[in-house]
């Protein structure tokens, strides 16, 4: 069953100074701490006049899950995201599914039929390939977690 959450998106120069903190130290928690990856997490992307956040606000008014939409040419050739993570204290809650949908309309509303490109943690990959991303390059391991590229054609490419 899927926690009340509400999604906003918003570009870098929209966040408050506290929803920054809050979800780089969010960030920090899942992907540095509990994963046990040491990264530098803010790489100067979150910072690109196109990249969007996409915050998921529980009820009680905390992040209970994030995600980073950059545009083309920043990660990939083609629009991406990344960053995904639900709260520890959200989890089980079924945040993923609307995460990814709120993602999606997000991307479609700002460029339309555009290719979506991500690298996803490989035991995510039946996952993502619900939502049409099927896979785009041979396994490889990232961080030390095996991990594969994942791409979903927009409407507007030739397939």
């Amino acid at each position: 069953m899927s926690a009340n959450v509400i999604w906003q998106a918003k570009a870098y120069a929209e966040l408050t100074l506290d929803e920054l903190y809050e979800l780089l130290r969010l960030r920090s928690e899942v992907f540095v701490i509990e994963q046990n990856c040491v990264y530098l997490d803010p790489d100067g992307k979150d910072r690109h006049p196109e990249a969007v956040h996409l915050l998921g606000r529980a009820g009680d008014g905390r992040l209970a899950a994030y995600l980073r939409i950059l545009p083309a040419g920043l990660s990939y050739p083609q629009v991406s995201f990344g960053r995904v993570l639900t709260a520890p204290s959200h989890r089980g809650q079924g945040l993923g599914g609307p995460m990814l949908e709120a993602a999606l309309i997000e991307i479609q509303r700002r460029w339309p039929g555009a290719d979506i490109q991500i690298g996803a943690q490989s035991h995510l990959q039946a996952y993502y390939g619900r939502y049409g991303f099927e896979p785009s390059s041979e396994p490889y391991v990232e961080d030390g977690i095996p991990h594969i590229d994942l791409l979903r054609r927009g409407t507007g490419s030739a397939a």
